[in-house]
């Protein structure tokens, strides 16, 4: 192995863990580990990796990127199955998650924002530097969140 696949190595096992929690909180746990399989994989063979200097950053923010585009993926995919499945009135579920719904209608960077800051209890600056945005960015994202998840569970 050789010096930088060794750091790359050491890099992941440091920042893995909370990573996978991360990516949890976007796209549920069991797409969690691919998304961070992914983001890992394309960061570190990027050409701009070797002069990164705020890995778990980086790491986190690949991890925002792909989440975003795995949820893009599910959403086409599933366009695609919808147009062929027609339901039986015995097939539709009679109980509607509304609060998933909610949550599942953020956008990636306020599911994020949510994450970060009420599971893993970061600051909204803390939670600005993992993502690579700005402390105002973050507070905003969680204000949008919260209004969005208020309508629903104030019904």
């Amino acid at each position: 192995m050789d010096v930088h696949a060794a750091r790359d190595a050491e890099i992941y096992a440091k920042y893995s863990d909370a990573l996978i929690r991360f990516a949890t909180g976007l796209v549920g746990p069991s797409d969690a580990p691919d998304v961070v399989s992914e983001a890992v994989v394309r960061a570190m063979t990027h050409r701009t990796w070797p002069h990164v200097t705020h890995h778990r950053a980086y790491l986190y923010r690949a991890v925002m990127n792909e989440a975003k585009m795995h949820h893009r993926s599910t959403m086409r995919r599933r366009a695609r199955e919808l147009r062929d499945f027609h339901p039986t009135t015995d097939e539709i579920p009679e109980v509607r998650p509304d609060v998933l719904d909610a949550v599942g209608a953020l956008s990636t960077r306020q599911k994020a924002s949510v994450f970060l800051t009420y599971w893993e209890g970061l600051t909204p600056d803390e939670v600005g530097t993992r993502l690579g945005i700005s402390e105002g960015s973050v507070k905003r994202h969680l204000a949008r969140a919260r209004a969005k998840l208020r309508g629903v569970l104030d019904e």
